[in-house]
């Protein structure tokens, strides 16, 4: 199979992976779409960097993440309220512990890439370090840090 091949197979197959990736850092049903949008673009106009095939998922990861840091550089850390009458997130993915993900929200945005990564995409250490441009004991570090501000967080409110 070519690099064009593969990279198609995984843009497909793992649409609904990338669009909560997206969403799980931008919160904004829009710019998550729009962020996976751009994100698929420039990966087909780039796949020629793509230098190994069977590292298409931390390479699109790589792409995707700094798109979305992109956004959240132009949205200036302004949260939009949603509109009169609209309720907010009724298509967006859930996840099943709310008071936890908004704590992980609430993490410095650096730690709380890293925890998505690891537990809400499945990612290993290395592969963390590949998306963003890390390296490994960074992001165990950032990994631990958070875990330990969750558990904090998590054990003051019972």
């Amino acid at each position: 199979m070519t690099k064009e091949e593969t990279l198609i197979q995984y843009l497909v197959e793992d649409q609904a992976r990338s669009y909560r990736l997206a969403y799980s850092i931008l919160h904004d049903r829009e710019e998550a779409l729009d962020a996976v949008q751009t994100a698929v673009c420039r990966a087909l106009e780039r796949q020629d960097s793509l230098r190994d095939p069977g590292a298409v998922k931390t390479w699109f990861g790589r792409i995707l993440t700094n798109v979305c840091r992109d956004a959240l550089r132009r949205r200036g850390r302004v949260v939009p309220f949603p509109e009169d009458g609209e309720e907010p997130g009724r298509e967006d993915p859930e996840p099943p512990d709310e008071s936890l993900a908004r704590r992980v929200d609430a993490l410095p945005p650096e730690v709380g890439t890293v925890i998505r990564l690891r537990f809400y995409e499945e990612l290993t250490l290395r592969e963390i370090g590949e998306v963003t441009g890390q390296n490994l004991s960074t992001v165990k570090s950032r990994l631990y840090a958070g875990l330990k501000k969750l558990r904090v967080a998590m054990e003051g409110e019972r």
